[in-house]
């Protein structure tokens, strides 16, 4: 039964983002790199690294040699993985390129769409496995402008979408961001899917019909084949301070920004606005701790009452020999048996092994 009832959700969770399209390519808000996420993502503004290809391409241009960086985490008690694999390195003394691979996806799910044959006889031989899957191809480009302190990137991104034999889609988009230093100061600014995201799906009608009357009166009619992303933007500004010779403090504050109303703790038909706090406390770039509260949400509890929910987030870094292990605690919303997600990355800086 958990199986059956995962892969309807599954299905009907496609067929939903393409009617409504207010949260299509969603697997794109989750995050990468354990050190921003320990930040709860208050990170557009001082990202400097290869994961500035997801928070801020103009982050890039800091990058002064090769460097690499994988991720993995799982969701959902799970159920879900999502992995993501980048690459970064300068151009020339004033841009940088970068390259970047997501994917989060569901795998191993039975489908049991022909278990039972028109006779009404059960082989569980006809049950196969699929995967729904999403994957992001990205690649990032930065550069120094003429103002000094001030820098742009643009991310260009691919977007694939699979959901076994049943569907697929192809989509394409732009992000673009801007980072600004004076006087210790940092600004970003990151607008994702700022040409919108178009993505196109090609239903496999055969199979579809497989599934018509799994559910008597669902699933009756094909999903739409096309979504459009609309656009999300998050603007921060953080500062550096100087505790002592051995310790400092990063301190970001975002506001992350979607045109549509949510239940985000500031809500407009207009924009509603999720503001959110990271703090890093390193001892002399070698260990981090990290602090963070985000995803501000207005609730309705099954009672009808109110309340507001907050997502804690906390991690640790160490830092060796050009090699960076980070580790992030994160509440994803208290949704499946666990509450909290362990998240592991790694970063390798080629810089350190030329020297």
């Amino acid at each position: 039964m958990k199986t059956r009832f995962l892969f309807f959700i599954v299905l009907f969770t496609s067929t939903l983002q393409a009617q409504f399209r207010n949260y299509s390519n969603e697997f794109l808000s989750i995050g990468v790199d354990a050190g921003a996420l320990g930040m709860s993502k208050s990170v557009v503004a001082s990202t400097n690294d290869v994961n500035s290809i997801y928070w801020n391409p103009a982050g890039l241009v800091a990058v002064e040699d090769y460097q690499g960086s994988l991720m993995h985490a799982s969701y959902f008690a799970g159920i879900a993985n999502y992995n993501f694999a980048g690459f970064a390195m300068p151009i020339d003394q004033r841009s940088a390129l970068g390259i970047a691979i997501i994917r989060f996806g569901v795998d191993d799910i039975l489908n049991t769409t022909e278990l039972i044959d028109n006779q009404g006889n059960i082989d569980y031989n006809r049950i196969s496995l699929f995967s729904a899957a999403d994957y992001a191809f990205n690649i990032g480009y930065a550069r120094k402008m003429i103002l000094d302190g001030f820098q742009l990137g643009i991310n260009a991104k691919i977007v694939r979408r699979v959901i076994g034999d049943f569907a697929t889609s192809w989509g394409f988009g732009f992000d673009a961001g801007v980072q600004f230093e004076r006087n210790n100061w940092k600004f970003g600014l990151m607008v994702r899917d700022i040409t919108t995201t178009f993505n196109t799906w090609a239903i496999n009608k055969t199979e579809f019909e497989k599934i018509k009357n799994a559910i008597p009166g669902k699933n009756q009619e094909l999903p739409e084949t096309t979504e459009i992303t609309k656009p999300k933007a998050q603007l921060g500004i953080a500062k550096s301070f100087s505790i002592n010779r051995f310790f400092s403090l990063l301190a970001e504050i975002d506001l992350n920004m979607r045109f549509t109303k949510t239940n985000d703790i500031i809500a407009s038909d207009f924009v509603s606005i999720d503001p959110s706090l990271g703090l890093q406390l390193d001892y002399e770039k070698m260990v981090f701790l990290r602090l963070g509260i985000g995803n501000i949400q207005n609730t309705t509890e099954f009672d009808g009452s109110k309340s507001t929910a907050i997502q804690p987030n906390l991690g640790v870094g160490f830092n060796y020999k050009g090699i960076q292990i980070d580790y992030a605690l994160t509440n994803i919303g208290s949704i499946g048996n666990a509450l909290y997600s362990n998240i592991f990355s790694i970063k390798f800086d080629y810089s350190f092994f030329r020297q």
